[in-house]
């Protein structure tokens, strides 16, 4: 063995025993339950009052300071500010022509324009004694027409409380039996709010036949449930409050209650195995909660941070929107870490010896049996036999699961892929039969020509007419108008494709880099591409062209991590190329089901839609922070092994011996957390759902029963070697906490 790898002495064995802090914390918490208890009830109805009365509301917001997008809609906003709004549709069907409802439709029209941040109606009939323009809001039967509204801001930031007014401008065609429904931003701002209750339900439901299996008491199996529930719902309450402050995603509150459950979860039931462990031991439950927490409690908190530092990482992709999914996610993680540090000792502390009351099966120790005889021990001794063998396998199942990946394409979902039990499902299906797909995401044109001469105008509007006349990929344009004070023209295109297709994405930029350039060419005028697809395809070409980054600065802070934990470059190295690989296994799994339309329908989905374009920034993100949680788990114990025996390979199988259970255990809860998600109505939350899921799953299963155990037992004693230039610069950290 190189001298460099061989296990150090324990410093507890030149020092005397010395209570750590996270010890005295998890005794104080034991023996002071009630305590503890009242003030987590405490802050929790706190942050529930405080947020119904000042909590802020959820808003997609993809627009980026400094794209062509925003430029294009503040050279509108400062020049003809009623065409620089964010638009929404009014849409109108009937079975008799819409000419027959004029004097309807005119009070809509203006009932709406008096609604506040209301900047412009257009109505879907032009002026009496006019007959409709070939390309406006009235389709050629007649039958359909819509209202484009232009809002000084995003319908979406002015809340539920806004929509009596909308409903009430259009009550007067109601009456009348006209069909009306509400497309883009005010679709989405009448979507019923968000209900995870089901899928929290199902989730839970499945924890609770997990843990009663594994722990074999219905106390025991009750305590992470309610210790993960407190955590995530006061993490939510907390993130409430901060969206008061800062606008958040809609999928941000889904996505911090995914995170938080599964990680409080996974939390809990690594600090109660360890406890239960210590009463089998006889250990007094107010010490033995103090060092569960003194021990798995290190383990957890090192696992939060990691899960912290990963999300933190989203940060550098310079999109606030993105960042703060990671900074939602993040909440709920902390008030995990919280809750299994503080609140779940006060419940051991204040149940006792009573764990085991109302048990189903006979209790089982920690390692699940016989260390030397028990089922994974022997499982591991049969990788040790063949590790090549395991590990060709487990590699060839990653890779094959992974092939979709290489097709993958990142787009934006539209309103055509949701159910149509919301109205701006429905709104989408009348433009699209009524105009085509197109008319669901029409692209603003705008010129700013006001560093041309103004006898060199005229010129300058018939050669961008002329460029838009016949252009491929796009089913009609508008003529161009002239702000009043003429130094802008802005017209509308409307693409052939729906806004989510790749052709439309194509068409954009073909608009922004080449059309619109070579039709102003020499004239000294700048052009923009604007409007909600507009800003949604430079949101997809800077988080495509960023998400290297990410992997990049997230797969260095694991390789830190893991390095800094367990001081071995070798293991480092191992844990973030397998990381990689299961991650690319969920992006595959992924891919196939949505992009391609495997199982899509079943999942509730219209056909085929792309990957939201950032799903897989987020994914990578939150999968690599959680599967450290295992890494740290099972790694920590062979590492503690390894250090008492010197003997690597029984130290892996020792490790997975009394880990494999609790792990097993723990990750099909998450995988059932997780997989809940995917009856959620928002088909983004059905992709996180499903791909955290697989991840999760593939992690647990091909990663550490397979991959983990032959990998370490081919590098061997080798998987700790340090250089001496780094043994002289690590930290000495503790992970277990079998020191304290």
């Amino acid at each position: 063995m190189p001298p460099s790898a061989r296990p150090a002495p324990s410093p507890a064995a030149a020092a005397p025993a010395r209570r750590s802090a996270l010890r005295r914390l998890g005794e104080w918490c034991a023996r002071h339950s009630l305590i503890v208890i009242v003030l987590w009830l405490i802050a929790l109805a706190g942050i529930q009052a405080a947020n119904r009365s000042v909590g802020g509301a959820y808003s997609d917001d993809f627009s980026l300071p400094g794209t062509q997008a925003q430029q294009g809609r503040d050279v509108l906003q400062a020049h003809e500010p009623a065409a620089a709004g964010t638009s929404s549709q009014v849409v109108l069907h009937d079975a008799a022509p819409l000419t027959g409802f004029q004097p309807q439709i005119a009070q809509t029209a203006a009932s709406l324009q008096q609604l506040p941040h209301v900047l412009s109606v257009q109505s879907p009939l032009p002026p009496p004694g006019q007959s409709p323009p070939p390309g406006g809001p009235l389709s050629a039967d007649g039958l359909t027409g819509y209202f484009t509204v232009r809002f000084d801001t995003n319908p979406t930031l002015l809340g539920k409380d806004y929509l009596p007014g909308v409903d009430a401008a259009v009550e007067p065609l109601r009456a009348a039996g006209v069909q009306v429904e509400y497309g883009g931003p005010l679709g989405e701002l009448a979507r019923p709010a968000a209900d995870d209750r089901s899928s929290e339900v199902i989730g839970f439901a499945v924890a609770v036949v997990v843990l009663l299996v594994g722990f074999g008491s219905a106390i025991a199996a009750g305590l992470p449930l309610l210790t993960a529930l407190f955590a995530a719902v006061v993490g939510l309450g907390v993130l409430g409050l901060v969206a008061a402050l800062s606008t958040f995603a809609t999928v941000a509150p889904t996505l911090a209650t995914m995170i938080g459950i599964g990680v409080g979860i996974d939390y809990a039931l690594f600090l109660l195995t360890r406890h239960r462990q210590n009463l089998m031991d006889g250990v007094d439950p107010v010490a033995s909660a103090g060092q569960a927490v003194a021990t798995s409690g290190r383990a957890v908190l090192v696992s939060g941070c990691t899960v912290i530092v990963a999300l933190s990482g989203l940060s550098v992709s310079g999109i606030s929107f993105i960042a703060k999914l990671g900074a939602a996610a993040g909440i709920t993680v902390v008030s995990a870490v919280l809750g299994a540090l503080t609140l779940l000792p006060a419940l051991m502390g204040l149940i006792g010896r009573r764990m085991d009351r109302f048990a189903v099966r006979r209790p089982v120790a920690e390692s699940g049996g016989d260390v030397e005889g028990g089922a994974w021990h022997r499982y591991a001794r049969r990788v040790q036999a063949r590790p090549w063998r395991y590990l060709v396998t487990g590699v060839v199942v990653l890779v094959v699961l992974s092939i979709p990946l290489f097709s993958i394409q990142l787009g934006h979902i539209g309103d055509g892929a949701d159910s149509t039990d919301f109205t701006d499902r429905r709104a989408y299906d009348l433009m699209s039969q009524a105009f085509g797909p197109g008319s669901n995401g029409p692209l603003t044109v705008v010129v700013d020509q006001s560093a041309v001469p103004a006898e060199a105008r005229a010129g300058l509007s018939a050669s961008v007419q002329q460029a838009l006349a016949g252009l491929p990929g796009a089913a009609s344009s508008t003529p161009l108008q002239t702000s009043p004070d003429g130094a802008v023209l802005f017209g509308t295109v409307i693409p052939a494709s729906a806004p989510q297709d790749r052709a439309t994405t194509d068409l954009v930029n073909r608009l922004a880099d080449t059309v619109l350039p070579d039709a102003v060419a020499g004239t000294g005028a700048k052009t923009y591409v604007t409007g909600n697809t507009a800003a949604q395809v430079d949101f997809l070409d800077i988080v495509s062209s960023r998400l290297l980054l990410i992997i990049v600065v997230v797969v260095g802070l694991a390789f830190l991590i893991i390095l800094l934990v367990f001081r071995g470059p070798l293991v480092a190295i191992k844990a973030a190329v397998l990381n990689l690989l299961s991650i690319a296994a969920s992006y595959g799994v992924v891919v196939a089901v949505f992009q391609w339309g495997w199982g899509g329908p079943a999942l509730g989905v219209e056909g085929k839609v792309p990957i939201e374009s950032y799903v897989p920034m987020m994914m990578f993100a939150i999968v690599f922070g959680l599967s450290m949680d295992y890494e740290i788990f099972l790694l920590s114990r062979v590492h503690e092994a390894w250090l008492r025996t010197g003997r690597s390979h029984d130290a892996v199988a020792h490790a997975l011996e009394i880990t494999a259970r609790v792990i097993s255990c723990a990750a099909l809860i998450m995988v059932s957390v997780f997989a809940a998600f995917i009856v959620s109505d928002n088909v983004v939350i059905k992709m996180m759902g499903l791909g955290l899921a697989v991840s999760v799953l593939v992690d647990a299963t091909v990663v550490r029963l397979l991959l983990v155990p032959a990998v370490m037992t081919l590098l061997g004693a080798a998987a700790w070697w340090t250089p001496r230039f780094l043994d002289r610069v690590l930290p000495h950290i503790d992970t277990e906490g079998t020191n304290a």
